[in-house]
């Protein structure tokens, strides 16, 4: 049996079923890997080795992916460090660089330093702390152009994370083998945890499993038939059943038999 496809060439219907079953890890680690391939939170379990720092890393990406609490201690962290960097460069330039006008003025040097750095950084300027010479001034000029591209790129990721559209889906703990009509179902359910509006939702449920093939084990992926593969609107929660009948390859399956296929 083949079938055709949009391009005008023939494949064979067994290799559509096959793409469908291969989740992209490779049949070599699919194979021997008794690890999980996906973590509970559907990220990927992998670990990349033998490539650059600079090779993998994706800033932007893991800026918008991190946590808020992450991101935004991120940011004081780095507005921190940046005060007190520029704050002991005005304090090596020596106590007479900066002026304090006040009523009280700061006589630790560094202090003094690190406020003014923080007046600098964030426009704030009361005017109370100034800098005197050549040296210093062109210190605050430098500091002036790193603060507007600091704030500039910090705003524009913080505004990314707001205007990234996010859905929130929570899965039930356990997947329960329950009656279904006259027979047996597996079922788990999904719930919006967001008012936010979903259409269009779409679920593929894959059966894992190890099996001995020639002595060797070897993973086998079966997508399950569900009963229901989308929803059009998913505003609740959406109970996903696959019907156990005989040509499930749940059928006559024992809770041993899933455990030691490691299913």
């Amino acid at each position: 049996m083949v079938e055709e496809t949009l391009d005008n060439t023939f494949r064979p219907a067994e290799d559509e079923e096959a793409e469908e079953r291969d989740l992209g890890f490779g049949s070599v680690v699919t194979g021997q890997s008794r690890q999980r391939l996906l973590n509970h939170d559907g990220t990927f379990n992998v670990e990349r080795t033998g490539l650059s720092l600079f090779t993998s890393l994706n800033l932007y990406h893991t800026l918008l992916a991190m946590s808020w609490r992450v991101f935004l201690g991120l940011v004081l962290v780095l507005y921190f460090l940046s005060n007190v960097f520029f704050g002991v460069l005005y304090a090596s330039i020596g106590g007479e660089a900066l002026v304090d006008t006040s009523s009280s003025p700061t006589e630790n040097i560094f202090v003094r330093g690190f406020f003014f750095s923080v007046q600098t950084f964030a426009t704030i300027g009361y005017g109370t702390i100034q800098p005197v010479g050549i040296i210093p001034n062109l210190l605050v000029t430098v500091e002036s152009y790193y603060s507007l591209i600091a704030n500039a790129l910090i705003t524009g990721v913080v505004f990314a994370r707001f205007a990234k559209p996010t859905a929130r889906v929570k899965f039930s703990d356990l997947a329960v083998v329950a009656p279904y009509r006259d027979i047996e179902g597996l079922m788990f359910r999904l719930v919006n945890a967001r008012s936010s509006q979903l259409l269009e939702v779409r679920a593929q449920v894959l059966f894992a499993r190890f099996e001995n093939e020639n002595g060797k084990p070897v993973r086998r992926f079966d997508v399950l038939e569900l009963e229901r593969r989308k929803v059009a609107i998913f505003p609740l929660s959406w109970t996903i059943v696959h019907p156990i009948d005989k040509d499930s390859p749940l059928y006559g399956l024992t809770e041993d038999d899933l455990w030691r296929s490691d299913a």
